[in-house]
């Protein structure tokens, strides 16, 4: 059988890449997937060599065949985002939102609907083993259809290798990418930080989690930038009935692994040792199913 867990974050910045990066560094027979792929960047830490580069195809914009075209107007006066302009008739496929109201309209079936590459998957060998990840084109949309995307071809993958285990680095926020990412997943472990915001994105997250009936852990990371706050966070989990499986302390060290793109767990230090306790936990975790 094959166990997922996935790294996910209620809001940007909690440090949910970092945390991934070191477990990656840190797991045996593990296969990586980022799955942030509006924002990828696992690939700074790991530097990835890649071995396959395959077009992803996420939508469909309309097409008008200027020789069926009779010039009636009927597709321009329908599109509800303005996006065909006349003489001769054209669509902006920069601007359609591949609605197909035009094609349903036109008396003279001269409007199409055409597969539009919205970005691309990769497979990648790391130093920590392969890792499949993506990036969606620049004001693409469809990520959840991409993050599906990468899901089943790290788990194809991951049989073909024979290896037990994927890790995931889940895109922030509560969104349809996110729900991607964490479908069927084994463990989500949700990296936050004692302010408000992370206090509230948090609260979402578990939220989504207990929706979905999703196992979760809870890393609490710059810990120490308020006691108080972190002691609340972990009281607030404790009567959720959600574990806190390790606290992280704010570190300069994480941004000069980063620098140097390197994973902390790579350089001895209190972080190292915090990260590969928190890591054992999560392994007793999936083990024990508690």
């Amino acid at each position: 059988m094959i166990r997922t867990i996935v790294v996910i974050s209620g809001k940007g910045g909690t440090g949910k890449t970092s945390v991934t990066a070191s477990f990656a560094v840190l797991a045996c027979d593990t296969l990586l997937a980022d799955c942030d792929v509006d924002a990828a960047n696992m690939h700074l830490v790991l530097q990835p060599e890649m071995l396959k580069k395959i077009p992803f195809t996420g939508s469909e914009v309309a097409e008008i065949d200027t020789g069926l075209c009779n010039s009636c107007g009927a597709c321009a006066e329908a599109c509800a985002y303005d996006v065909i302009s006349p003489d001769p008739y054209v669509v902006d496929p920069m601007a359609c939102e591949g609605c197909a109201v035009c094609p349903l309209v036109c008396p003279c079936e001269a409007i199409s609907m055409r597969p539009e590459e919205s970005g691309h998957w990769f497979v990648s060998e790391t130093r920590a083993g392969k890792m499949v990840h993506a990036r969606l084109h620049t004001g693409h949309e469809n990520s959840g259809k991409l993050v599906t995307q990468v899901r089943e071809v790290a788990a194809e993958l991951a049989r073909e290798e024979g290896l037990d285990q994927i890790l995931v680095d889940g895109p922030p926020g509560i969104g349809c990418s996110l729900i991607s990412a964490v479908t069927g997943a084994d463990l989500a472990v949700v990296v936050t930080e004692p302010t408000v915001s992370g206090r509230h994105d948090l609260n979402r997250v578990l939220d989504l989690a207990e929706h979905f009936r999703l196992p979760v852990a809870v890393i609490i990371n710059k810990w120490d930038l308020s006691e108080t706050a972190s002691d609340e966070l972990t009281a607030g989990c404790r009567e959720r009935g959600v574990q806190v499986v390790g606290r992280l302390p704010y570190a300069e060290e994480f941004v000069l692994a980063q620098r140097q793109g390197r994973s902390v767990v790579e350089k001895e230090g209190p972080e190292a040792d915090a990260l590969r306790e928190i890591w054992n936990r999560i392994q007793e975790i999936l083990i024990s199913g508690k």
